[in-house]
């Protein structure tokens, strides 16, 4: 099997089997009638019909290869539809590779709104290799392999609004838009077959609503979505990340509509706290109690219910932090200049950084850890403390996001960049 940062973090972490379902590789396993499912990093779906296969996903341009021959070892049927539940590089980019020679180019479908994702991946795309190497990598100086920002070779040629219904050798397939993860998602429901495919609005995990360097998520929309998909009643889930759920619809249905509630909850809470004198920001995120679960599928193992507040915040609060000073603020090297002569220098602030760290107290040492960097960025003794004091932060985190920015921010230490 091919590895990959995932797997390598699930390792690293020591989880057991059912609490790292979001790092399932396998496949691939049968979802019942002539349907199976396979996972490298990201889901494929296959649904074999009698005019051929319709496809839910087709991984990464690198895994493409290798989830396309897990699916070819059960069937050679050539790809008649693939849908792409939404246009993230995991999901849209790897259909070359399941198709067979000869056959005619496949109908593919995606919502109206990929399109504008794709163009803003080529507007954006150096940018795009910065932030996400540094969440999957660690580093601006690991770019994520086998992936580029651009549209995928194949994509799709059939847009859809709101609901689609396609039928394709007498199998029925119904298509719903839900704002979610994106505001491209699709979700897709076979009702012959019981199974449903929910792209990443499933993903064994905490739901990444919250992701700090991503453009604006939707958890109120998501959790409508997800009380949609379980009054569909099935009885098989082929997530966007983890492992299928075969026939047991009581846990489908649960882990549906748990998830729901959990964003639920969230939303509810932090708009609660926001309507009480919309305090700054980061007092918003202190505020809020975040709903915590035992359920294996709500682990904050990728994202975090802290990060989803803050999105929540993002969309009905704007920008503005609250804070008087942050509205038209000065450069941060220029506060830290301040900031580390009140001190008594950079290494008076890196001191205490140090001290309040070895107390336990990692939250605040970050704070002037960060200060005493941009005041002297070009201190190496900083930088290597300032390094030592993300990699202890990263240890204590959970989520995938938390522990690589801060690992991100620990190698940019190293190398005397401030900011991350």
């Amino acid at each position: 099997m091919v590895d990959n940062p995932a797997n390598n973090f699930s390792k690293v972490r020591g989880r057991p089997p059912e609490e790292a379902k979001f790092f399932w590789n396998d496949g691939p396993v049968s979802l019942g009638d002539r349907t199976w499912f396979a996972s490298l990093l990201s889901g494929v779906t296959a649904f074999e019909t009698d005019e051929g296969l319709v496809l839910v996903d087709s991984g990464t341009v690198a895994f493409g290869p290798h989830l396309a021959g897990e699916i070819r070892s059960v069937t050679s049927a050539p790809v008649h539809t693939a849908i792409f539940t939404h246009g993230h590089v995991d999901h849209a980019f790897g259909l070359s590779a399941f198709l067979i020679d000869g056959q005619k180019p496949p109908r593919v479908i995606g919502h109206r709104a990929m399109l504008e994702r794709f163009a803003r991946y080529e507007q954006t795309a150096s940018s795009n290799q910065v932030l996400n190497a540094r969440q999957f990598g660690g580093s601006a100086h690991k770019p994520t392999r086998g992936v580029t920002w651009e549209a995928p070779v194949i994509g799709p040629n059939t847009l859809y609004d709101d609901q689609l219904e396609i039928t394709v050798g007498g199998v029925d397939f119904e298509l719903f838009h839900a704002r979610g993860e994106t505001d491209d998602h699709t979700w897709v429901y076979c009702p012959q077959r019981g199974v449903l495919c929910p792209g990443d609005l499933i993903i064994w995990g905490v739901p990444n609503a919250g992701n700090p360097q991503k453009v604006q998520r939707y958890p109120w929309d998501w959790a409508r979505a997800l009380r949609a998909m379980a009054a569909k009643n099935p009885k098989t889930l082929a997530p966007g990340h983890g492992g299928p759920i075969v026939d047991n619809p009581d846990l489908v249905a649960r882990v549906l509509l748990e998830t729901a509630e959990f964003l639920e909850i969230i939303v509810e809470r932090t708009l609660k706290v926001l309507e009480d004198g919309a305090p700054p920001h980061v007092d918003i995120v202190r505020s809020v109690e975040l709903p915590i679960s035992d359920s294996p599928w709500l682990q904050p193992i990728y994202d975090e219910g802290e990060f989803i507040v803050r999105n929540v915040v993002r969309y009905y609060g704007g920008w503005f932090s609250g804070r008087p000073s942050e509205l038209k603020p000065a450069a941060r090297a220029d506060v830290a200049q301040v900031i580390a002569r009140l001190a008594g220098g950079a290494p008076a602030l890196i001191a205490e950084a140090q001290r309040l760290a070895s107390a336990g107290d990692l939250v605040m040492a970050a704070h002037l850890a960060d200060y005493a960097l941009e005041a002297t960025p070009d201190d190496p003794a900083v930088g290597l403390a300032v390094a030592d004091i993300y990699e202890a932060r990263a240890e204590q985190e959970t989520s995938l996001m938390a522990i690589n920015l801060f690992r991100s921010a620990a190698a940019y230490a190293r190398d005397g960049r401030p900011f991350a």
